[in-house]
């Protein structure tokens, strides 16, 4: 008995052993696993396979250069593209880095408390060779530097975050553009070309160094829930610059600019011409924008491949020197046609619409002065406007008049110190219907009982486009 009863005691110390070894074997296993991030968030494609930028040498204090743990994650998750996908995690942090290209099937992610900085050393922006619709560089001849965040021949890329920073630290090169010490064009904060099915979404752009996001020779993309922000006297800090792209919607986004908010665009001159790509098919909507020295919606300068289709709305503009504006001239060729514009407030606004067929600015000196861009079919309703200099300034090309143009339910309060003439049109054709102050007569009234100017009725593909919820955990051993 007593032997037994020794057996039932050993025997159920050894089993507690055993429990409590487990237990901390888990307990242990659970701090080696540690849970550092858990994120979710909307977007077109999930991610099976996920590392942060730290798990490849990335130190997030604002001054070392993480331009080549960018480029090893990037690889690393490349073997991923079709097995699941790809996704780079950038943790809080200030993150120092270079120029480095995305690849396919691939989530960027930035935590709230991450900035992505731009180099500051220019080596770490490679030049590359001018977009063959532009012939050279936009901003001087020859090449230029490449984007920040940049591909090339991509499919179903997302670059997104919990409102994140991507930061291109611009002052050094608007210094060096203005003191015209730089040999070529300026690199933009994202750019991607020939690629497809791309999403940016819920992020803060600020300071780049020319245009932020530059989609090109690209389709189906959405911009979305972007904020950017530049001085308003930094050169050529375009917000969002569809070019050669066709299926794109551009929503949800806020824009404080050195130049246009939004600008659509198609190549330059013979260039443009003979790269035949025009941008169509792009929805605008739910935009406020705040641009002084430029427009809210530009079409052109550069839009010799053409651009067609365009719809925007629910556009709110602040402090801008254009609403709506069609840049082109003799030389750019190409067309600018089905522009419907609907629901666009004004507020201190030096022009409320303003096109013209004289821009000028070619890329060189071999643009056929014979190629007349075809401007038609443009359309806005539903305008209100308070504080503006100008109502219109209208001006197509001598013997090449601006056609189909219709303006219609639209009221514009005129400044203190306004022109006395409010609208001044030359070589354009098109009706209007309940405009105040009444525009010129080559917009022909039609009265109240005409109507709205065209919208279209038809969905586009793109706003097909639906988002899932993405979940991720970052655990760390």
């Amino acid at each position: 008995m007593e032997l037994q009863r020794f057996l039932r005691i050993r025997t159920s110390h050894i089993l507690l052993l055993l429990v409590f070894g487990f237990l901390s074997l888990k307990a242990a296993e659970c701090r080696r696993h540690r849970i550092l991030e858990a994120f979710d968030y909307p977007a077109t494609s999930c991610r099976a396979h996920t590392v942060s930028l730290t798990d490849f040498g990335g130190v997030g204090d604002g001054s070392t250069s993480n331009t080549k743990a960018f480029q090893e994650a990037i690889t690393h998750l490349s073997q991923f593209s079709s097995n699941g996908g790809g996704q780079l995690f950038i943790p809080a942090g200030k993150w120092v880095t270079g120029s480095f290209n995305l690849t396919s099937a691939f989530t960027l992610y930035l935590h709230k408390d991450a900035v992505i900085l731009g180099s500051q050393d220019m080596n770490e922006w490679p030049l590359i060779d001018p977009l063959p619709s532009y012939g050279r560089g936009r901003d001087a001849p020859g090449g230029r530097y490449s984007s920040l965040i940049t591909g090339s021949n991509l499919t179903d890329v997302v670059i997104t975050g919990d409102n994140g920073t991507i930061d291109g630290q611009g002052a050094l090169w608007w210094q060096k553009f203005h003191s015209k010490k730089l040999k070529y064009t300026r690199g933009y904060l994202i750019e991607l070309m020939y690629s497809n099915q791309i999403l940016i979404s819920n992020l803060q752009l600020i300071n780049s160094p020319s245009w932020n996001v530059h989609p090109v020779y690209s389709s189906n993309i959405i911009v979305k829930g972007i904020t950017i922000i530049a001085p308003v006297r930094s050169p050529n800090t375009d917000g969002i610059n569809p070019d050669s792209c066709t299926n794109v919607r551009i929503e949800d986004c806020y824009i404080v600019s050195g130049d246009d908010c939004v600008a659509i665009k198609s190549g330059w001159d013979e260039y443009g011409i003979s790269f035949g790509m025009p941008t169509k098919q792009v929805i605008i909507r739910r935009l406020t924008c705040i641009s002084p020295t430029s427009a809210v919606i530009a079409l052109g300068s550069e839009m010799s491949g053409g651009i067609q289709d365009v719809r925007a709305e629910d556009i709110h503009a602040i402090d801008s020197e254009s609403g709506v504006r069609i840049k082109t001239a003799p030389g750019r060729g190409g067309f600018v046609k089905d522009i419907y514009v609907r629901g666009f407030t004004m507020h201190t606004m030096k022009w409320a619409f303003w096109m013209t067929g004289s821009y000028g600015s070619h890329a060189d000196g071999k643009y056929d002065p014979n190629a007349i861009p075809v401007i038609e079919s443009i359309s806005y309703s539903n305008v209100i406007a308070e504080n503006v200099t100008m109502a219109g300034r209208l001006e197509g090309i001598q013997n090449a008049p601006f056609t189909g143009i219709c303006i219609s339910n639209t009221t514009i309060g005129m400044a203190v110190k306004a022109k006395k003439l409010p609208w001044t049109c030359t070589d354009i054709q098109g009706v209007s219907s309940s405009v105040s102050p009444p525009p010129c007569p080559l917009l022909r009234d039609q009265g109240p009982q005409a109507g709205p100017c065209p919208y279209p009725t038809e969905r586009l593909a793109i706003d097909e486009v639906e988002m899932t919820t993405c979940t991720y955990s970052i655990s760390h051993l």
